[in-house]
């Protein structure tokens, strides 16, 4: 069983819907340590807040995130896109207020990036000590 992730962040994102009009869709988004997960706003009018979130969420996980990229400003609005190793392009649009949605997700996939370098590396030294050893040195 693992444990719950820690939440960085929670709170609202527009998602661009993939179908033939591209609609931009409230999403309530929580940013963790091992990647963003996405609830659908039910019931209400756009422009509305939302009344409730969905009970199904779809998951980013870090592991298949290649980059954030592709920031644009507009109208108070940060566009940006995640960049998924599948090559799916997500877009998002968040207010440019405050701590963007951008900087905060680009973080933490950094972050998440460089712990599994630090992990590998760590893997790597300690087969290639074990491997190393060939016993010759010891005294019997």
């Amino acid at each position: 069983m693992s444990l719950p992730a820690k939440v960085s962040r929670d709170g609202l994102l527009e998602k661009r819907s993939g179908g033939l009009l591209q609609l931009w869709k409230k999403k309530r988004c929580v940013l963790t340590e091992e990647g963003l997960r996405l609830q659908r706003c039910k019931g209400g009018p756009a422009d509305a807040p939302c009344a409730a979130w969905g009970s199904r969420a779809k998951e980013l996980p870090f592991e298949g995130m290649v980059t954030v990229d592709c920031v644009e400003y507009k109208r108070g609005l940060v566009y940006f896109t995640v960049v998924m190793a599948t090559g799916e392009e997500i877009d998002f649009r968040c207010p440019q207020d405050g701590t963007a949605w951008n900087a905060e997700i680009a973080l933490a996939l950094v972050r998440f990036k460089n712990l599994q370098a630090v992990q590998t590396g760590r893997k790597r030294l300690l087969s290639t000590a074990h491997l190393g050893s060939t016993g010759e040195d010891e005294e019997l």
